[in-house]
């Protein structure tokens, strides 16, 4: 494989969603693109209808090289479209989700290096196309699975059917009196979280949402004594995940990968669970959902008084 040199011009407005379905038939059709066939359930808890995904038949994906960038160079299949200077988009060849796509940085950047301006503009011209969700898994507890720096995005709702919310965790992110643009816990997440919601007068104007998105994830890699570090080169040591929509961008720090061998990644976090069989199935209906969060997250700090 070679490294594309004929990326072409960033996506034009309004275009993207047609490219992602015109090189999703054609890599699918080529056998560059291998889904991950899987069955979906619902495992309710604390009034959340978790959507819990369990595979059923895995294709022959590798085992992961930590020496090989499937990134550097990409499947020339699976490329998209240029999101940046900076960054290209691409499918993610192993997709459980329909639309799976990677805004991923075009000179190698290490995940666990903090997020940037350009890192954010990307995302939020991928955002402003569909309704989407994009997310971040930084760190070796995070449920990161490559080590190049690439943010993710899956069309909204996350479950199909009438009346769907468009993430089930939802409604568990309101807090009192929101303010747009500042940082505030919601009283019923219970692991340790930061929220901000978005003012949608802003959601037209992509340089002023991504200023005042990397603003907002700077606070709150520092209220929760993350980062960022002191060069833009330099690792974080610390886990976390983050999850943006054109609503609200959630930051969750992590204290560790799995919970009863089930790995959890940002899509948890919405309310998305992928196990890999009929048994962390179980466990998970067993020990539910809240307290697998609970446990692969920071602890909620104690009401004071």
């Amino acid at each position: 494989m070679q490294r594309r040199n004929d990326e072409g011009e960033l996506f034009a407005p309004g275009t993207l969603l047609a490219k992602i379905r015109a090189v999703s038939k054609s890599a699918l059709d080529c056998g560059a693109l291998q889904p991950i066939q899987t069955r979906s359930t619902y495992v309710e808890d604390g009034g959340v209808r978790f959507l819990v995904r369990t595979i059923s038949s895995l294709r022959d994906k590798p085992p992961q090289d930590d020496a090989r960038n499937p990134f550097l160079p990409y499947e020339s299949p699976l490329y998209v479209a240029r999101a940046s200077a900076d960054h290209v988009c691409i499918l993610n060849k192993y997709k459980v989700a329909d639309l799976h796509l990677l805004i991923v940085t075009r000179e190698f950047e290490h995940q666990q290096c903090a997020l940037n301006r350009a890192d954010f503009h990307a995302l939020w011209r991928c955002l402003s196309e569909y309704d989407s969700l994009g997310f971040y898994n930084s760190g070796p507890a995070s449920g990161a699975s490559q080590i190049h720096k690439h943010l993710q995005t899956v069309p909204l709702p996350l479950a199909r059917g009438r009346g769907q919310l468009a993430t089930p965790l939802e409604p568990l992110l309101e807090v009192p009196n929101p303010r747009p643009g500042v940082l505030a816990e919601a009283p019923r997440l219970p692991f340790a979280h930061c929220v901000v919601h978005w003012d949608p007068a802003e959601l037209g104007d992509l340089d002023r949402l991504a200023e005042m998105s990397l603003a907002c994830y700077e606070a709150m890699l520092r209220r929760h004594h993350l980062g960022p570090p002191a060069g833009p080169d330099q690792r974080m040591e610390r886990s976390y995940n983050l999850l943006v929509t054109r609503r609200w961008m959630l930051l969750v720090p992590r204290s560790r990968e799995c919970f009863h061998g089930i790995s959890f990644n940002s899509l948890a976090f919405a309310g998305a669970l992928l196990v890999q069989d009929r048994e962390q199935l179980d466990q998970l209906r067993t020990h539910r959902p809240f307290a697998a969060l609970q446990a692969v997250a920071d602890p909620r700090a104690a009401a004071p008084g």
